[in-house]
C-alpha cells in the first residue's frame, strides 16, 4: 500500500513538472438529473480531445445514457426527453468507451467536484477501475487567478457563461453536454494563453 502510495505521489509530481501546453487531455461534461450522486443520475456524457492546444473535433463523442430510471424534471434543463433515453447506450459501455482514454490523457471539468464525484461512483458501481493521471478544473483556475487579482467572487462570477465572457469567448447556448464540453476546452486553452503570457507553462500551475 505505501509502496503505490508512494509510487503515484512521484509520478504526480513529475506530471506536474511537465509543460502544460504539450499534453493531451480529455475535456468532460455531464448532464444530470440532479446535484446528488447518491439520489440522481447521469443523462449524458460527452467528452472532447485536446492534443498540443488543438480540439480535435472529429474524435468528439456524446452518448445518452439509455440506463436512466427517473428523469423527473431535468429535460427542462438539457432537453433530453424518454424517448432519447430510449435510444441510448447503456451506461456501463460509455463509462468503458471513456475511460479508454484515461491512460494517457488528462482529465478536464468546470466543477469537478460535481461531474467527477457522479463519474467516481458510477465507475464503482460498474466495476471499472480508474486511475485518473491527473484532474484540472477550469473552474478552479479562475477561482484562484480572480483571488490572486483581488476580485471579490460574486454568486454567478464563476459559472462557465462567465469565465468565458471574460476572455472575450463567444456565448454558447448552455446545458448541452457536448456544448458545454467544447466550451470548457476552449476556456482551459484561453486559461492556459493568458497565465503563461507567451512562456513555459508547467501543468502545477493549473492545479
Amino acid at each position: 500500500m505505501v509502496k503505490r502510495w508512494l509510487s503515484r505521489y512521484f509520478a504526480r509530481k513529475q506530471l506536474l513538472a511537465q509543460n502544460a501546453l504539450v499534453q493531451r487531455y480529455i475535456v468532460i461534461d455531464l448532464e444530470l438529473t440532479g446535484l446528488d450522486p447518491k439520489q440522481h443520475e447521469i443523462v449524458s456524457i460527452a467528452w472532447v480531445l485536446i492534443e498540443k492546444q488543438c480540439i480535435k473535433l472529429s474524435q468528439a463523442q456524446h452518448a445518452i445514457n439509455k440506463d436512466v430510471l427517473r428523469l423527473e424534471q431535468s429535460p427542462v434543463y438539457h432537453g433530453i426527453a424518454q424517448q432519447d433515453v430510449a435510444t441510448g447506450q447503456s451506461l456501463a459501455a460509455i463509462l468503458a468507451k471513456l475511460s479508454a482514454h484515461f491512460s494517457d490523457a488528462i482529465l478536464v471539468f468546470h466543477n469537478a467536484t460535481l461531474d467527477w464525484g457522479f463519474l467516481k461512483q458510477a465507475f464503482q458501481a460498474h466495476n471499472i477501475d480508474v486511475q485518473p493521471l491527473l484532474i484540472i478544473d477550469t473552474f478552479q483556475i479562475e477561482k484562484k487567478r480572480l483571488h490572486q487579482q483581488g476580485h471579490e467572487i460574486g454568486l454567478d462570477d464563476l459559472t462557465l457563461g462567465a469565465c468565458r465572457a471574460r476572455y472575450e469567448l463567444p456565448h454558447y447556448g448552455c446545458h448541452h453536454a457536448l456544448t458545454d464540453a467544447m466550451a470548457t476546452a476552449e476556456l482551459l486553452l484561453a486559461q492556459c494563453h493568458q497565465i503563461s503570457c507567451g512562456k513555459e507553462l508547467k501543468l502545477v500551475a493549473l492545479v
